[in-house]
């Protein structure tokens, strides 16, 4: 099985202050499962399983109440700088700025010029 195609829309994520609550929903409804991630410092993270998947296809994070609750998508693309400065150009808002983390995961979010909340990512090389 190959992985999700460049510029394709590869990862969900749910922003929370109650992700007990949308963990047990989304488990019960689509039988998920969960995983926590370590590899942002300071961040509750949790990976979805879907049933029979080898790999995560999104995430829940657990915001403390610290922002208000969401569910984005993010597209995969070559490269995050080069697509946020794209998106820039084209009317985007810059929401979070590119970041990595310690597996090497680079991510961004934005907002489109219609006021939509989205994100972009790039994966590590293998």
């Amino acid at each position: 099985m190959t992985g999700p195609a460049i510029n394709s829309v590869a990862w969900f994520e749910f922003g929370t202050g109650r992700p007990d609550k949308v963990k047990e929903f989304y488990g019960e409804l689509f039988d998920w499962k969960y995983v926590l991630n370590t590899d942002t410092p300071a961040v509750t993270y949790h990976a979805v399983m879907p049933p029979g998947t080898q790999q995560p296809a999104g995430g829940v994070w657990d915001s403390d109440g610290k922002f208000s609750d969401y569910a984005i998508f993010y597209v995969l693309v070559q490269d995050v700088d080069a697509t946020v400065e794209h998106a820039e150009s084209l009317g985007a808002e810059v929401l979070m700025a590119p970041v990595s983390d310690s597996a090497g995961l680079t991510f961004a979010r934005l907002q489109d010029t219609a006021g939509n909340h989205f994100g972009v990512f790039s994966a590590p090389a293998p």
